[in-house]
């Protein structure tokens, strides 16, 4: 049997996208993404949870997401997960996980050209 490797977010923006070109003239855009959780406790109060998550967009969609969204947009984004490490300034080693992602629509109740509509990379 073959695994599935499928994330699901919907969220917003905690900060316009970083834009950066690589080698070989490839675009990419880390987007800081955040999902709120809302639950009632035992005792009746409200308790909401927010988890951050980090989404790197490649090519067209990079460029895309750097155009038309800033922080506090609505998206929802569809990828796949992906961990990796690396080592910070003081040698001590790190593992990270991202988001790659390959389909993007944005839920802004702005009026915007690309409003409700699906970009996929």
């Amino acid at each position: 049997m073959r695994g599935i490797n499928r994330v699901t977010l919907v969220g917003n923006l905690g900060k316009d996208p970083e834009l950066k070109i690589v080698h070989n003239n490839l675009s990419v855009a880390r987007i800081t993404l955040a999902t709120t959780e809302t639950f009632r406790l035992k005792n009746g109060n409200l308790q909401s949870q927010t988890e951050w998550h980090t989404i790197i967009a490649w090519h067209g969609l990079a460029t895309l997401a750097a155009s038309y969204l800033h922080k506090g947009s609505l998206v929802y984004i569809e990828g796949k997960i992906r961990y990796r490490n690396y080592e910070d300034k003081n040698g001590q080693r790190k593992q990270v996980a991202e988001i790659v992602a390959d389909q993007l629509v944005i839920l802004d109740k702005k009026p915007n050209d690309l409003l409700g509509s699906q970009i996929e990379e």
